[in-house]
This record gives C-alpha cells, structure tokens and sequence, in this order.
C-alpha cells in the first residue's frame, strides 16, 4: 500500500539532472523484444544468402562420408584426428557465417536503443536481486505482468503462424517423403525461410509497442515528488531562503558603506522626499563626477539626513535626480549627457563658497 501511495505522489517529470545520473547507472530504457527481432532477421538473412550455398557444400561433404566411409581410414589416432578436423571444418564453414550476422544483428539491435557504455554498477552484487520479496514484486508486478503478455502473444502468434503454414504446406511435406534425401535440404531450407518471414511479420507490431511502452515505464519510474524536485532544485541552485537572506546582508553592507561614503560627497542632488543621489568631484584630479551613494524614499531620506549633518551642499532638482538615478549606478562616473546640469551647479556651489541647503 505504501508503494502505491509512493508512485502516486511521484507526479513530476524526471528533471535532466536524474535522468543523467540514471543513465550513469546503467538506468536505460531497453526492449528485450528489439534483440529477438534482430535475431529472427538475422536467421531469415542467413537462410536467404548463406543456407543455400553453404548448405549444399555440407550436403556434398556429409554424402561422402555415408557413401564411401571406407575411404576415411581411423586406423590410428591420426587418421581419427584428421577426420574430426574435416567434420570441424565443414560445420564451421557453414555455422560461421550466421553466427557473424546473428551477432552483428544483437549488436544493431542494442545500438539503436542507447549509446554503448561501460557500467561498473550494472555488474556489482546487490542483495535486493536475491531477495524473495523484490523477485516477487518482480514477477507479480506491472512489469512482470507485460512480460507474461508479451509471451503469451508470442507464443500464440508462432503457433498459429506455425500451424497454418505447415497446414498449407502439408503436400509438399508428404511429397518430400518420396524424394531424393539430396533434396530434402532444400525442401526444408524453403519452409523455415517461409516460417521465419511469417514470425517476423507477425512480431513486428509487438516490437514496435514494447520500444514504446519501455520508454514510457522507464520514465515512469523516474518520476519524481513534488519534495524531490524541490530539494533537487535546493542542490542545484541552493536554498531559497539561504540565498534572500544571503542577498539582505548583502544589500545591507552595501548600503551601509554606501551611507558611509555620503559625508565626502560634494554634493547631493535630491527631488524633495523620494530621489537623493550623492555626488563626489575633485577638481584637482578633473574627471566626471562619481556617484557614491543614490537612493529612494527612506533611504534618500537619510542621505539628505546625513549630508545635511555633515554640512554637505543639498541640491533640489526633481528632473535631473530622477534623471540622474536612473542613468547611473553606485561608483560609477555620471554620463556626459549629465555634465552640463551638473557643471552648472558645481559652478554655482564654488562661487556661492559651498553654501549648503542652497535650492536652483
């Protein structure tokens, strides 16, 4: 009960970052079905192209020993040697190529579900395998389930196909009695490549619906909980709450150095209550003037508050603050859009001796 409850609160899709770290593990979606089709190919491959030839040169060879066994002498050890080694020789030149294609066939097959890769962790001992309870859960399970439809279908299909073909073939077969035996390979060779393009066919719908449904129960079961994908996020991007409180000691240092730097200012250009920007010049050193400090509402408060205690110049301009706080930040030079406004009244500061509270 608490697993059905566990897969029903997973209602997320698997982020990037699980999906990698399962495919590290090994986690990849796989068709069981897509390599046993590969190998029903690669048989109806081999029967098309390499039976036939390869099948007569063995007929040939195993002729020659039922005809003339007198001419193969195993008088000694030998002669027994050799004759196993032509055996061998015939029976690899035959079996050696569909074993090529059959692997060559697996090897298609697995690369076109996933990228090859060497797994450490797929091959570790893990208790659970041997566990009763997980092999159970296996075999009771939705998995298991599928596994025992796909059988069931496969096992149904090939009969069917079997029977219906050996049914319309029954002739042939009764013919095949009263032939030559040098021609029973072929008779035989003709009905398994009919019985293996049937199968194929008729397997084909269920290979494409198990690629399908593996991709789908993989990610399935990578699912994840609403909690998962926020302490995941939390890893990845830190917590929440950590960072806002992190960012307000940061803005809080910030601004304190800032209210700080506000008694060297030259100057502070304020609209009234809600714009306070505070400006530094030296004319010995030339240059634009540099932003200090600059603030709203409260803040521009305690600015004009502080410059005023400090007997700082305090400037009322309402377009040129606003103006002024929107174009540059804190320690930067002012435009040169702004240096005539501001050239103006620092010309007017120096020649009224930086008089403060002075209005324009």
């Amino acid at each position: 009960m608490s697993e059905d409850a566990d897969k029903e609160s997973k209602t997320e899709d698997a982020s990037e970052k699980k999906i990698s770290e399962a495919v590290e593990k090994g986690n990849v979606p796989f068709s069981r079905e897509a390599p046993l089709f590969a190998s029903l190919v690669g048989i109806l491959v081999c029967l098309s192209f390499f039976a036939g030839p390869q099948t007569s040169l063995l007929t040939e060879g195993l002729a020659r020993f039922v005809d003339d066994p007198a001419g193969y002498p195993i008088a000694t050890g030998e002669d027994a040697t050799a004759l196993l080694w032509s055996a061998l020789e015939m029976a690899g030149r035959f079996l050696l190529p569909i074993v090529v294609v059959l692997m060559l066939a697996g090897l298609v097959a697995s690369l076109f579900q996933n990228t090859p890769r060497l797994v450490l962790e797929r091959i570790r001992p893990q208790w659970s395998r041997l566990s009763p309870a997980s092999g159970w859960s296996r075999i009771f399970g939705t998995p298991g389930y599928v596994e025992f439809g796909k059988s069931l279908f496969k096992f149904v299909v090939i009969s069917v196909v079997c029977v219906a073909l050996l049914y319309s073939e029954q002739a042939n077969v009764m013919n095949a009695i009263f032939t030559d035996p040098l021609m029973l390979p072929s008779v035989v060779l003709n009905l398994a490549t009919r019985l293996i393009s049937a199968v194929c066919v008729a397997t084909i719908v269920l290979v494409a619906v198990d690629l399908v449904w593996t991709r789908v129960h993989w990610r399935t079961e990578l699912r994840m909980t609403k909690q998962e994908v926020k302490e995941e996020y939390k890893q990845a991007e830190g917590d929440p709450l950590v960072k806002a409180r992190l960012r307000s000691l940061a803005l809080e240092r910030a601004r304190r150095r800032m209210m700080n730097a506000v008694p060297g200012a030259s100057l502070v250009i304020a609209n009234p209550t809600h714009y306070a920007i505070a400006l530094r010049y030296d004319r010995t050193k030339g240059g634009a003037p540099l932003v200090i400090a600059k603030g709203l509402d409260l803040i521009a408060l305690k600015i004009r508050e502080i410059a005023e205690r400090h007997g700082v110049p305090v400037i009322e301009d309402r377009q040129l603050a606003r103006a002024l706080y929107d174009a540059v930040e804190v320690d930067q030079w002012i435009p040169p859009d702004f240096y005539r406004p501001v050239a103006n009244i620092l010309f007017y500061l120096y020649s009224r001796g930086k008089d403060g509270n002075l209005k324009q």
